[in-house]
């Protein structure tokens, strides 16, 4: 998926988006609170991300890359069976095992990274 969105979509998304803040004139704060308005956000719903499962990586010279041919083995540092890195836009979301889901791969999470919606934008 390497769709990408541009900044004028994006604005159409935020403009064609129905974000009512206003109160009902029914509703009321209870007395000595501040409400602050209520921000419908489901049309983050519709921005295309990039969603990536890293194995593992390793850093090599230059000359054992070009040295590589088609039997060649090269070790990652990651211990097999260990969670597998989730990243949305290039930036870790999540901790994953592979799944088989009717006859696809697919991602079972086992551990969210804490990042938040500012973290994954690039």
């Amino acid at each position: 998926m390497n769709s990408q969105i541009s900044e004028s979509e994006f604005d159409n998304l935020i403009k064609d988006a129905d974000t009512d803040l206003g109160m009902l004139a029914s509703e009321k704060p209870p007395v000595g609170t501040v409400q602050l308005p209520q921000q419908d956000l489901s049309f983050f719903g519709k921005i295309p991300v990039n969603v990536t499962l890293e194995v593992a990586s390793t850093e090599i010279p230059l000359k054992d890359l070009m040295e590589v041919d088609a039997n060649s083995v090269i070790a990652l540092d990651k211990l097999a069976g260990d969670p597998l890195d989730v990243k949305v836009n290039g930036a870790l979301f999540a901790k994953a095992e592979v799944v088989v889901v009717n006859g696809n791969y697919g991602l079972r999470i086992v551990e969210l990274s804490g990042a938040s919606l500012n973290d994954l934008t690039s």
